[in-house]
């Protein structure tokens, strides 16, 4: 992940990424988390998301971690609170009710900093890696969430007509990332309107993690 790559998009205001409404697969299949009410929902890479303003209409507590500083200035502008700003360790934390989101490089964001989480959401941020560091980058999700149950949407699309990002991450690759420490299954599969940025054929994913641990007890 090159920093600068996604600092200039969010200062260039190229972010179709974002999207104009809380994704459907959020939505249709989030209550298979089975969360406590207010519980703490972890979202890596969470830019300015509307899923943001919909888990906390849902009256649970969001935590959010993003390379962008403009993101998080305009997340909290839209949902018309004002942050406290404060240092935790490398990283800035903006603080707010019932949001916090952690500002920079999410692999200083630790396991201690980050504190207890219930679930994590990843809409945005496995797809937005590339092969050589998704590997790294769910390994270090786990350890800091402690294995934490996860809801994850993907795209799979032919890698060769698109360079990415978003890039594909298909069946066999959650696998290998995943299968270790979560039972993996698929909820649903839908095909991306009018296809990936308008170029390519796609299909968006919704996966559950479950912790193995937890199916056996």
């Amino acid at each position: 992940m090159d920093p600068d790559f996604w600092q200039e998009k969010w200062q260039k205001r190229q972010i179709a990424f974002h999207q104009a409404a809380a994704n459907p697969l959020l939505v249709s299949w989030f209550n298979q988390l089975a969360l406590a009410p207010g519980a703490s929902v972890f979202l890596p890479l969470c830019g300015k998301s509307l899923d943001i303003h919909w888990l906390l209409a849902q009256g649970y507590h969001v935590v959010g971690a993003e390379l962008s500083e403009i993101a998080v200035q305009e997340l909290f502008a839209e949902l018309g609170l004002t942050p406290d700003i404060s240092g935790a360790g490398n990283l800035q934390l903006y603080r707010a009710e019932q949001l916090q989101v952690f500002v920079g490089d999410i692999f200083q964001l630790s396991e201690n900093t980050l504190g207890p989480v219930a679930a994590i959401y990843d809409r945005a941020a496995l797809v937005a890696l590339p092969d050589a560091m998704r590997q790294r980058y769910a390994q270090h999700l786990i350890t800091i969430s402690q294995g934490a149950p996860q809801l994850v949407i993907c795209f799979e699309y032919d890698q060769a007509q698109l360079a990415g990002p978003p890039f594909s991450v298909d069946s066999l690759e959650m696998h290998k990332l995943y299968s270790s420490v979560y039972s993996l299954n698929c909820l649903e599969k839908r095909e991306v309107p009018g296809g990936l940025k308008r170029k390519c054929q796609a299909t968006e994913i919704g996966w559950l993690l479950t912790p193995i641990e937890s199916e056996q007890n």
